[in-house]
């Protein structure tokens, strides 16, 4: 009877770790742990400050800057996407190639120069429109665009600089977009009934990225971007991951293990 329960046990831990595994499947991608270590803990401060829901915030950095890896977001530290105000600098026209053998635009001049010419497509790159987070001199120009792969503290203070806008000049009840405005409103009701908590439960991040996203005028307009954005937060345990870091104190290696 012992033996009987224990592989009993054995067989529900086993289930158990393999339903987390399948449900939170993106975790198994390293580039995909180090875009979140490296933007987790400021996006859940910037949540908590601007009352925003975090686990949304980083399913949508995720999504529109490829993890990071999107060329846009490599150069600009504009991990959201962000378009450009008017008194921004923008990423203007530039002049890329594209690499057959690595399958993306490749930007930096150590790494182009170790390519073949037959492996390189160059192509003119359209003006992006969205914020350049570089600092001064580089912001708006085609110089030093390998300069955040290189500096990590300034790509930290861009990506900083990027939550920070999405929250202060995009999610507010002054925006001249409608489902902006009416989120904004939306959420300062829901903490003032519910508190800060609120922000860090599933269906409160589900509806923001719903409400902000896949209709016209809003942050995307394709019927498929919520979709993808919930996808993300999912499959990466976005939810569970900011949870465990707010309210059990967990540092981040511990809580992405935590499956």
């Amino acid at each position: 009877m012992p033996t009987v329960k224990l592989l009993f046990a054995l067989i529900l831990i086993f289930s158990t770790s393999t339903l987390f595994a399948n449900e939170f499947s993106f975790r198994k991608y390293n580039h995909v742990k180090d875009f979140y270590k490296d933007n987790c803990l400021e996006a859940i401060d910037v949540a908590k400050k601007h009352k925003l829901p975090p686990a949304a915030i980083l399913a949508i950095a995720g999504l529109e800057s490829g993890y990071g890896r999107g060329y846009v977001a490599q150069i600009t530290g504009n991990i959201l996407s962000l378009g450009a105000f008017k008194s921004d600098k923008e990423l203007p026209r530039l002049y890329l190639p594209y690499s057959k053998s690595k399958q993306r635009v490749i930007f930096d001049p150590n790494e182009i120069n170790k390519h073949s010419k037959a492996d390189l497509t160059w192509k003119k790159r359209p003006k992006s429109l969205k914020r350049d987070y570089r600092p001064a001199p580089y912001a708006g120009t085609t110089d030093k665009l390998e300069l955040l792969t290189y500096d990590q503290s300034l790509k930290h203070s861009a990506h900083k600089a990027c939550f920070n806008d999405f929250a202060t000049r995009w999610i507010i009840d002054s925006s001249n977009v409608k489902v902006f405005k009416e989120a904004r409103i939306w959420l300062d009701e829901l903490v003032d009934k519910h508190g800060i908590e609120v922000l860090f439960t599933k269906k409160v991040n589900m509806e923001f990225i719903s409400k902000i996203g896949g209709h016209p005028h809003s942050f995307n307009y394709r019927e498929t971007w919520p979709k993808k954005a919930k996808l993300i937060m999912n499959k990466v345990g976005l939810v569970k991951l900011t949870n465990d870091i707010q309210y059990k104190a967990m540092n981040f290696d511990s809580a992405w293990s935590n499956i």
